[in-house]
């Protein structure tokens, strides 16, 4: 009976621990230095690029209407980013 208690509590960290790993690389919200603002799944740094990252919530809490200041731009596929309104690919 100890054993199976002894079991299922680690089964239980090793769960919350796979959570912990996958919060981690959980969506983001990135933006330049021009105010492009994209949704993305991934972290890259790409040079001579100033990206600011935030957390996939970040979004919700700015008035997008309103804001000169930053620009919201769509998920694009594949790598790259966003350099003045108009996607930049990358391998």
């Amino acid at each position: 009976m100890k054993i199976t208690r002894t079991a299922a509590a680690l089964a239980a960290v090793v769960g919350l621990g796979a959570l912990g790993v996958a919060s981690t690389a959980s969506a983001r919200i990135v933006c330049n230095a021009s105010g492009d603002c994209w949704h993305t799944d991934s972290r890259a740094a790409y040079p001579h690029v100033v990206l600011q990252s935030h957390p996939d919530d970040w979004y919700f809490h700015q008035k997008w209407d309103n804001d000169q200041k930053r620009h919201w731009r769509e998920m694009h596929e594949g790598r790259g980013y966003y350099e003045n309104g108009v996607w930049v690919s990358r391998r």
